[in-house]
């Protein structure tokens, strides 16, 4: 609840709410104020190792949900144990899931790896995830982001 308050004791909190404190900036990288969107999703130190570690979380929780939603094996009771498999094939192989696996193209594709890949084998159709943890106010940034990144490998996709 203090995070989403904006109520954590950041250097930022310290200076502007209790009016203590000299210095603003972050105490890993000392080079952006530190704020709780900065800790979240923008310091340069954590995004090294825990942003990927809690991406990766986000990632497996969320083909666990796939998994289960299509009919797939899963071989732990918990998304929190779950370690997803490379190709997942759901009951009567309607659906076809995909975990970080690179698309094979005619051409070259600079961004060809997206986190899943969940393919309808019925309708010929599939979707592209690819997960971006970020803060409330970059969600629309990042979303474009990701929609540009992968826009040669969709255009790839249905030509095939």
């Amino acid at each position: 609840m203090a995070a989403q308050d904006q109520a954590l004791q950041t250097k930022c909190y310290a200076i502007k709410i209790l009016n203590t404190g000299t210095d603003s900036k972050c105490r890993l990288c000392k080079q952006f104020d530190e704020t709780i969107d900065h800790l979240i999703s923008a310091c340069p130190i954590l995004a090294k190792e825990q942003y990927i570690k809690r991406r990766d979380r986000v990632c497996a929780q969320l083909h666990f949900s796939i998994c289960k939603e299509t009919g797939g094996q899963l071989d732990k009771k918990h998304w929190n144990e779950h370690v997803p498999k490379s190709v997942e094939t759901s009951q009567g192989g309607k659906v076809t899931i995909l975990w970080n696996q690179q698309v094979q193209a005619d051409r070259t594709i600079p961004n060809n790896k997206p986190d899943i890949i969940i393919r309808d084998n019925d309708k010929g159709t599939c979707m592209l995830i690819d997960v971006a943890i970020s803060g409330d106010r970059t969600v629309i940034k990042m979303e474009a982001e990701k929609i540009l990144k992968y826009k040669d490998l969709t255009i790839e996709i249905q030509r095939m």
